[in-house]
């Protein structure tokens, strides 16, 4: 071990020296690239064999109770395989990258740059109603963290190399390598710069070439646009942009609300048995809402409703369209709990294709009602397309994404007006009723999301445990006023905490209060401490946000505020020791 560690020492001393930063993270991004390729290779294979497995002998007619089983099986597995193989929680894709970012310096633990591809695949192949992509940019990040680290990379530098990662999985996924950049942009928040554009290019361009040799050459959602944009269909997009809106917003909320029910919920078991049951019993009414959905989404493109009753107790009833439009609202409404239900009861996978299956079926439903009904004769697929987009524009907040990865996974850029209508009025629609998406709420809740505003960015990075000033002499309420004078001629700052034998503050002397009777020596025995201190206000605690601090300080104008836990006095920040770590870690920020 120890010729080991001298070589890596070697090596990195050797790579400082002879190449420089810019073209090693070049080099880096590619490594990264290749690895989230081989990644979201493995995934997909993996799922496809489990599904394969277990549900190819299922006829079209005739329902299956497996159905019921299967998903709860899967789950069941990845509990046993996080708490007694693994030992430690996996964690979502990411919202665990986004708090990597954020709160964690870009450090993500070892295990995740595997975990997440055992426990996606059990969870979809056994029919999780999850997707794949979070896992993969799980996987991918923390390649890219463990990889930052080890060539003891700077937070920047680690930071790019995880959206890298980010960009390279969803690119790999989807095929979408330039909507894996503007992903990269919208939803994990990298600031685009000179610095990072050849890296996430990089990344993004390996990744798609390494799933195009193991996965094909093909888009993931093969249509042939037949109608163009037709200016006069123009009011229809604009309301399925309004619907797709509204169901964004329910998605949100009920996403939002079983997430918290399961959170609150300190029973593994129970947790495993309500979701699993739950999960088992909507795949069995309705198997479209098994795994990703894939067969689902391309046959709402193709302007067909077979998914909605094949394996299905519902069979017979594919020709009456009273069934049809209620199986339709049926599948819409239940997926949102079918994929909530699914993370609640332990499963791992992600969010963008339950978005996608429920953009598919909200565009098509649309569009077969206002055919039925006679009020206009609207192209299925066209519709079912707008319909993705605007899911994903409203449930992700990230509508460039949407509009790009919709045109690229399924070769629609002859539909980009109807596509930028559709996620424009739909995030338009989202913003009113929801701040965050699913992925920053809890995040934002916690006061701990990574933005675009640098100002926050850094105030973010910024702790107060890293800042907290300890020259302070102390002194003890009996004190006298010469004890405090004796105690202010050793000390170097203006101010004196004044704590008791335990520690706890009980306030402080502030020297230019006192200056008038520092020097009356006939009153050093007469007057006491506890006569001359106050208690300051604000004070701040330790894991406090450095916002909240700001804050304090341009409230009140202090120069200095007490750090006190649970009462016990510890040090003071001061106004300047902010601004200069802040100014520092800002020009970090701003370097290229």
């Amino acid at each position: 071990m120890a010729v080991i560690s001298s070589l890596i020492k070697r090596f990195l001393i050797w790579r400082v020296r002879k190449i420089d930063d810019r073209k090693f993270m070049m080099f880096l991004s590619v490594v990264v690239g290749i690895i989230v390729g081989f990644a979201a290779v493995i995934i997909k294979n993996s799922v496809h064999f489990i599904q394969s497995l277990l549900t190819n002998d299922f006829g079209q007619r005739y329902h299956n109770y497996m159905y019921f089983a299967y998903p709860a099986i899967g789950v069941l597995l990845v509990y046993i395989f996080t708490k007694y193989i693994l030992k430690r929680p996996v964690g979502h894709g990411i919202p665990t990258t986004l708090y990597a970012i954020s709160k964690n310096n870009g450090k993500i633990k070892q295990h995740n740059m595997f975990s997440s591809i055992i426990t996606s695949a059990l969870t979809v192949g056994f029919g999780g109603s999850v997707g794949l992509e979070g896992p993969t940019v799980a996987t991918g990040a923390a390649w890219g963290s463990n990889i930052g680290r080890f060539f003891h990379l700077n937070y920047r530098q680690v930071l790019l190399l995880l959206t890298c990662a980010g960009a390279g999985a969803m690119s790999a996924i989807f095929k979408a390598p330039i909507a894996a950049i503007v992903f990269v942009l919208e939803v994990l928040m990298l600031d685009l710069t000179i610095a990072s554009l050849l890296p996430l290019l990089f990344a993004s361009v390996t990744a798609a070439i390494t799933s195009y040799l193991f996965l094909g050459m093909d888009v993931l959602y093969p249509i042939e646009i037949t109608e163009k944009f037709n200016i006069s269909l123009t009011p229809y997009y604009i309301l399925l942009g309004i619907f797709a809106g509204l169901v964004s917003v329910y998605f949100t909320r009920i996403y939002k609300f079983l997430q918290d029910w399961f959170d609150k919920q300190n029973n593994s078991f129970y947790k495993w048995l309500i979701g699993g049951s739950t999960l088992g019993l909507l795949i069995f009414l309705f198997p479209s809402l098994y795994g990703e959905g894939y067969e689902a989404i391309n046959g709402c493109l193709h302007g067909t409703n077979d998914h909605l009753f094949n394996n299905s107790i519902f069979y017979n009833l594919q020709d009456n369209m009273f069934w049809v439009f209620t199986i339709f609202a049926l599948v819409i409404i239940f997926k949102v709990v079918a994929t909530s239900v699914t993370f609640g009861a332990g499963g791992v996978g992600g969010i963008f294709a339950p978005t996608l299956f429920i953009g598919a079926n909200t565009g098509l439903l649309f569009a077969q009602i206002l055919n039925y009904f006679g009020f206009k004769e609207l192209p299925y697929s066209n519709f079912a397309l707008v319909g993705m987009v605007g899911l994903i524009s409203g449930v992700l907040h990230a509508p460039l994404t949407a509009i790009f990865l919709i045109a690229e996974i399924t070769g629609g850029y002859s539909l980009i007006l109807p596509l930028m209508i559709g996620a424009s009025v739909s995030f338009a629609i989202t913003r009113l009723f929801e701040k965050y998406s699913v992925y920053t709420y809890q995040l934002a809740r916690r006061g701990e999301l990574f933005t675009h505003d640098k100002d926050k960015v850094v105030l973010s990075i910024l702790k107060v445990t890293k800042l907290i000033e300890t020259d302070f002499l102390t002194i003890c309420e009996e004190a006298t006023l010469g004890d405090l004078v004796k105690v202010i001629a050793k000390s170097k700052r203006n101010i004196v905490p004044v704590i008791d034998e335990e520690n706890i503050l009980l306030g402080i002397v502030f020297i230019n209060d006192i200056r008038e009777i520092m020097f009356k020596r006939e009153m050093y025995d007469s007057v006491y401490v506890n006569e001359l201190m106050y208690m300051p206000s604000p004070m701040i605690s330790p894991d406090e946000s450095m916002e909240d601090v700001a804050k304090k300080f341009k409230m009140t104008n202090n120069y200095n505020l007490p750090v006190v836990d649970n009462g016990k006095y510890i040090g003071f920040v001061s106004r300047a020791n902010v601004f200069s770590a802040y100014r520092n870690l800002l020009k970090k920020f701003s370097e290229e």
